[in-house]
């Protein structure tokens, strides 16, 4: 039967950011906390979820199917929602199987799982790529990579007048911009959308910039018939995708006993660590007021990229998964 759109309006809290060096330089930080939204549905997948939701419930299928790592926060988040919500999911996984703190969550919230390969998972930019699990899992609605594209986007563009409604709780009456990670772009395109101009976002990105990032936020505003503007891009990744040296992890573990935040190693964590740079290097004016997205999804600290215990690969040879299993 056809899912039912979930009714649940999650609120995130605006909170000041207190660190030594936003002080220092006259910079004042809000964060927005969508960690904070839920123990499971974390940080900003839940919003760009919804409109996928409203189109698989228009369209009359039954759940979902996504695409993900092995700590991927979308997965996570849209399989905890499936849990939750009552409609089954299914996660296409990059690379050979791994036994991770993330994959046994998907597994415990009922998400069948298929490894992909790297070749397989490569394949998902490709022309007719689901037209193969749409006939393997015809129940169930395709959703792009990370909730992308247009319809997640516009689920994000709401977070603009969420902030705003919370703004005189912090004696603000303006701001000068946002803050945020980059991972497809497309909650800061969500963003640029909301704002219509009237303040600029920063997009700090967590991936290089040969994985199409601007690309991607530049397609979205297109197809939403705006013009590709309003926002920067800046390199955030230390070298590659979850790339993590001491320097972070030194910053990280400072920034969280200062400031009472849990950050982590893939988005959040670089993206404050890209604001606290350009602030010391003068890019960030004294007097400035910004308002910082902590975007939630905390698996890649879960994965042991700080240096505690976590994952380890379950198989390093064989194939990807050949026995195909949808709900």
């Amino acid at each position: 039967m056809p899912l039912t759109l979930p009714d649940w309006t999650p609120e995130a809290p605006l909170e000041r950011l207190h660190l030594d060096w936003l002080s220092a330089a006259g910079v004042e930080v809000a964060m927005l906390r969508l960690d904070l939204i839920d123990p499971l549905i974390s940080g900003n997948k839940w919003f760009k979820l919804v409109p996928h939701l409203r189109a698989a419930s228009a369209a009359g299928a039954a759940g979902l199917i996504s695409l993900g790592g092995a700590h991927s926060n979308h997965l996570h988040a849209l399989a905890a929602a499936g849990q939750r919500f009552g409609f089954p999911t299914v996660g296409l996984l990059r690379g050979l199987e791994q036994d991770t703190p993330t994959v046994r969550d998907l597994q415990a919230f009922g998400m069948h799982l298929h490894w992909l390969g790297y070749g397989g998972y490569r394949a998902r930019h490709q022309a007719g790529f689901w037209e193969r699990w749409r006939v393997l899992c015809p129940t169930l609605h395709p959703l792009p990579e990370g909730g992308g594209g247009l319809p997640g986007a516009l689920g994000c563009a709401c977070l603009v007048a969420r902030v705003r409604e919370q703004l005189s709780g912090l004696g603000w009456d303006d701001y000068h911009g946002w803050w945020l990670a980059a991972g497809t772009g497309t909650t800061l395109a969500g963003l640029v959308l909301g704002e219509a101009g009237a303040h600029p976002v920063y997009g700090a990105m967590a991936v290089p910039a040969d994985h199409g990032v601007a690309q991607q936020v530049g397609a979205i505003l297109h197809e939403a018939g705006v013009g590709d503007s309003g926002y920067r891009l800046l390199d955030a990744c230390r070298g590659g995708f979850a790339r993590v040296d001491e320097r972070l992890t030194d910053f990280i573990r400072s920034s969280e006993a200062a400031s009472g935040v849990p950050l982590d190693p893939l988005y959040t964590g670089k993206a404050l660590m890209a604001l606290r740079q350009a602030v010391e290097v003068g890019h960030v004016a004294r007097g400035s007021r910004l308002l910082f997205v902590h975007t939630g999804g905390l698996q890649g600290r879960r994965a042991g990229l700080l240096g505690q215990d976590g994952a380890h690969r379950a198989s390093l040879s064989g194939s990807p998964s050949a026995a195909i299993e949808c709900p």
